[in-house]
């Protein structure tokens, strides 16, 4: 097996377990960020999966999967997809360091689990991408496709959190901050998120023309 896609499987096999591991300790209760109270198992499960943070952990395993098993089709919305998961799991790692980590006092299984989530996927899944590619997949005419993923989970957050009265994380918390303060780091964290996707773009001409 070519060196890539073992280490896109390897990409795979670590998104995949850290995933695993942190839905089991969402369901057995653990605390999430700086959670208090514990919901029931279905409210628990159910706000796993509305994580920005998940969502860009199952676009890297998803995609190292198609890569790994030769299943990558060189499609416009395969690869706003794959532009999705390194932008979005760089992030994941970024907005975790500055922003949440100092909300946190894990131990155990959860933190490991965070420093999975947030830490050892970022770092295997954008040196991935660096070193294996594909290239000459990322171009700014996948920019509209690849901003569908993150407005798509700004409005579900929005609309969800209006309907029950809970966000899943600080900075997007309407009932903390307000709709202005919440639209304005939105923004902002909307701006980050286009730099790094332009950045990327960037350095894949880069290394496309170097090859």
């Amino acid at each position: 097996m070519p060196r890539s896609r073992m280490f896109h499987l390897f990409t795979l096999a670590l998104t995949a377990f850290a995933l695993v591991l942190q839905f089991v300790l969402v369901a057995r209760g653990n605390a999430v960020l700086d959670e208090t109270a514990r919901p029931d198992t279905a409210t628990r499960t159910l706000r796993f999966f509305c994580y920005l943070t998940i969502w860009s952990n199952i676009l890297v395993a998803w995609s190292a999967y198609s890569l790994a098993f030769g299943r990558d089709r060189d499609t416009a919305w395969w690869r706003a997809l794959r532009l999705n998961a390194v932008a979005l799991i760089a992030l994941a790692g970024i907005v975790h360091f500055l922003f949440l980590r100092p909300l946190l006092d894990l131990e155990g299984a959860d933190w490991l689990a965070d420093k999975l989530l947030h830490v050892a996927v970022p770092i295997v899944a954008v040196a991935g991408w660096a070193l294996f590619g594909p290239r000459g997949r990322a171009s700014v005419a996948d920019l509209p496709r690849f901003l569908v993923v993150p407005v798509v989970w700004v409005v579900f957050t929005l609309v969800r959190g209006e309907l029950v009265d809970w966000y899943p994380y600080p900075f997007i918390d309407v009932l903390e901050h307000g709709y202005g303060v919440v639209l304005l780091n939105a923004a902002g964290i909307s701006v980050l998120l286009l730099g790094l996707a332009f950045g990327a773009i960037a350095v894949d001409r880069r290394l496309s023309a170097r090859r």
